[in-house]
């Protein structure tokens, strides 16, 4: 059996890791989402009409491009940056949103819930919903609200309900905790879409399945333009959807390394970060078994980054596993960094990246020099600055 076949088991653990840790009203639309998704998965005419979807209106295959000015300035590997930033809505989660979306609507749902931090799953999911006839209900966290104006904006004018939440971090945390509230309330005629491979199973194996195609289009493109596999993969990781679909169509290829980029914030040392691998332990949150910033009596520690897409107290469980079995390794860089790499990558390649795509990006610039000229660093551009771009222009006014 191959590696990437044997995680989840069937009660959707991916070795101590994941399951699924959920109050009693929660047991039952669990077992129906699994259901469905399993049936679905299997369904060659839901295979077909997913794939039409990502060619034709996301826009996929996304490119593959080599950053030869970055490439040349860093003296070192080869970067090439995997293009998720191009397909519709700018980010990678609108691959996630519409397959869900497609699940929801055989199920029999009217109604979409879901959770936003950066706001892109949020903009996905209102992008979906509309074009397939379903009522949406964001939750988002008042300050992320703040710094993601834009994309509130975006969802707004695609037919979405907003709803802010002002408890606890006012963050992504406790967004997914009022957004999984509503499902509990409203189940029958409502689906809950989650953005990350994370949360109770089935969400992490079939958000990491649909997210797949990531890592399926690069490892052809990659193979096609260099003829080899890459050296190594960098992508950001949050709940970790992005860099497990990069991470998935590789895990055989054991020559070729896997490094996951979680949000240092302002330094481990500081404890303002959400850098759960760095700081955390093992513990369960939103119904799985992963690592996460907790305190000694397992109270959910507060996180920050500049970036609202990583600010979140607990990674996905597969990557959990595969640090444990050193398939992977997790790294951070700090807000400082990522806002560097950020202008970096504007000036010498034409790109802005999204703040979560930064981290990578910064690591990368740290990486690169590192290598010899014919390894191969590829990277997961996870999506566009344009919603940080207000965000960045105030700090590089209060800078200034």
């Amino acid at each position: 059996m191959a590696f990437g076949d044997q995680y989840p088991d069937a009660l959707g653990h991916f070795g101590e890791y994941g399951g699924s840790f959920v109050a009693d009203t929660l047991v039952e639309p669990l077992r129906e989402v699994t259901e469905a998704y399993l049936g679905l998965r299997a369904n060659p005419a839901f295979q077909s009409e997913l794939a039409a979807y990502l060619k034709d209106y996301v826009g996929r295959e996304t490119p593959l491009t080599f950053a030869e000015r970055l490439t040349d300035s860093l003296k070192g590997a080869r970067l090439y940056l995997k293009r998720e930033d191009l397909a519709h809505t700018g980010a990678h989660k609108i691959n996630n949103a519409l397959g869900q979306g497609l699940v929801a609507k055989q199920m029999g749902k009217e109604r979409i819930i879901a959770e936003t931090g950066a706001g892109q799953h949020g903009v996905a999911t209102a992008t979906v919903c509309a074009l397939m006839g379903l009522k949406c209900t964001i939750y988002m966290g008042a300050e992320d609200r703040k710094r993601q104006a834009l994309n509130v904006t975006r969802m707004q004018m695609l037919g979405a309900e907003v709803v802010t939440v002002t408890s606890g971090s006012q963050t992504l945390k406790d967004a997914i905790s009022e957004a999984m509230r509503d499902w509990v309330t409203n189940v029958q005629n409502s689906y809950y879409l989650l953005g990350s491979a994370l949360g109770p199973h089935p969400y992490p194996m079939m958000v990491r399945d649909f997210q797949s195609v990531i890592g399926r289009e690069a490892r052809s493109q990659i193979l096609e333009r260099e003829n080899r596999l890459p050296t190594e993969l960098v992508a950001c990781v949050g709940g970790g959807s992005n860099a497990i679909g990069l991470f998935h169509p590789f895990l055989e290829d054991t020559s070729v390394k896997m490094t996951g980029v979680e949000a240092g914030g302002h330094g481990i040392e500081s404890g303002l970060h959400a850098a759960r691998f760095s700081g955390g332990s093992k513990g369960v949150l939103h119904g799985t078994m992963t690592y996460l910033l907790q305190d000694g009596n397992g109270q959910i520690n507060l996180t920050h980054s500049i970036s609202a897409g990583l600010d979140y107290a607990a990674v996905g469980p597969e990557h959990s596993l595969l640090r444990d079995l050193k398939r992977a390794q997790y790294t951070s860089v700090t807000d400082e960094e990522a806002l560097n790499a950020f202008h970096v990558l504007a000036k010498t390649e034409g790109i802005l990246p999204a703040l979560e795509s930064s981290h990578a990006i910064a690591y990368a610039l740290k990486r690169a020099p590192q290598m010899n000229r014919d390894d191969i660093l590829l990277v997961n551009l996870s999506g566009r600055g344009d919603k940080d771009v207000d965000q960045i222009a105030a700090l590089m006014g209060k800078n200034a």
